[in-house]
């Protein structure tokens, strides 16, 4: 099969990048011709004035983009072509050039965008769904959801309404990508056609393997920010009745709440390659990931079931998804730290339950997550979209 993948990548590379990357890697493996048409945001910051306005309003729907498509199209000829995001630089007019073209066209939805102009479902330190049920997403505008910009987000609001209209993401992508049910719930409700939206998670790519779990230690391992609930983590571990020791790992702009005055057990390591959080997490008892926003589908949690790591995690969305009570891990309410520090005191007083689950957490990555069966799972979507494509399905099979 040949694949077109087309990104357009973030000023710093992050989750999106390392999927594309990987993806790449994996139909690579597989013996499948891959192409990539990738451009960088980078470019934007280092436009004059002029031309970021030209930029902002051809992200609404670029001519040039659609003319560069069909070129590349007519170059390489593939059989499906995989959409990750199209802003700023390209634009949705990618969907529209393949389906003149006609090639098939699928778009993985790693975040919120097509129904969320701040892209996160997540205001003010609190989850926000005020825009996905709205045919225009005015209350985005309202708030300046996007960067706390109004000028930018009245250009993402413009964006999505003339789309809308248009039916682009209606009638333009013959299958969307959802990573979990939550989401692909979420979707439906933005308005997205439920027949149109498949489920497939990310996966790990490297081969990691279970760890001892000898080291008498949790783990916390991501960004040190409100919307992953470092703050409710740290009074938790003020509210436990003894102190259970706890690495934490990253960085962010709630670094400074680590730097003193830690509850008892607490240690902050800061950033460390992620070699080395493997390495942690295949010697930690659990992983704790106290989220309080909807997160897509996040990596940390499949890495350490991998480790046969089970996870402590918030009761909500993917997580909650994700993570199955009494099974690969363990729910609290989310934003309740006493929630938080009586189900960490609860596992960590049974290490022989929190061992059943590390080996039932590596179960469901071996059924879920692991490259092979993620490659049977893309691969069976793209050769559904072809033949949606061509007229010959038109069952409902998601």
């Amino acid at each position: 099969m040949r694949i077109l993948q087309v990104h357009n990548a973030y000023t710093h590379s992050g989750g999106e990048e390392a999927v594309v990357a990987a993806e790449y890697a994996m139909l690579k493996q597989y013996g499948h011709e891959v192409y990539q048409w990738i451009v960088n945001s980078s470019t934007v910051h280092e436009a004059n004035a002029l031309a970021k306005a030209k930029i902002a309003i051809n992200s609404v729907w670029s001519g040039d983009s659609y003319v560069e498509t069909k070129k590349i199209l007519q170059e390489y000829q593939p059989d499906v072509v995989h959409v990750h995001n199209t802003i700023p630089l390209i634009s949705p007019s990618v969907y529209a050039a393949c389906r003149s073209s006609g090639v098939p066209v699928v778009h993985t939805l790693h975040n919120y965008k097509l129904i969320c102009p701040g892209a996160y479902l997540y205001r003010q330190g609190r989850v926000c769904e005020e825009c996905v049920d709205k045919s225009v997403r005015y209350p985005g505008l309202v708030h300046g959801c996007y960067r706390n910009n109004r000028t930018q987000t009245a250009i993402a609001v413009t964006g999505l309404t003339i789309n809308q209209l248009r039916k682009t993401y209606q009638s333009d992508v013959d299958i969307y990508i959802a990573l979990t049910r939550f989401a692909r719930q979420k979707f439906i409700e933005g308005g997205l056609p439920p027949d149109k939206i498949a489920v497939k998670p990310n996966f790990v790519t490297s081969d990691i393997q279970p760890g001892r779990h000898a080291g008498g230690y949790a783990l916390f391992a991501g960004k040190l920010m409100q919307y992953k609930g470092v703050e409710t983590l740290l009074r938790a571990w003020d509210l436990l009745n003894e102190p259970i020791p706890l690495k934490v790992v990253g960085q962010g702009p709630l670094e400074i709440l680590f730097k003193s005055n830690l509850p008892r057990g607490v240690e902050y390591l800061g950033r460390i390659p992620r070699e080395q959080v493997l390495s942690l997490m295949q010697e930690a008892s659990f992983v704790v990931f106290p989220s309080e926003w909807y997160e897509g589908f996040p990596m940390t949690i499949a890495e350490a079931f991998a480790t046969a790591t089970p996870v402590v995690a918030s009761r909500m969305a993917a997580m909650a998804e994700i993570v199955r009570d009494g099974s690969s891990g363990w729910h609290f309410t989310p934003g309740d730290a006493q929630d938080l520090a009586n189900t960490v005191q609860a596992a960590w007083s049974d290490p022989s339950e929190v061992s059943r689950r590390g080996a039932l957490a590596r179960r469901q990555y071996d059924e879920c997550y692991s490259l092979e069966k993620n490659y049977q799972m893309t691969i069976s979507i793209y050769k559904t979209a072809i033949e949606w494509f061509k007229g010959r399905s038109s069952a409902t099979v998601f």
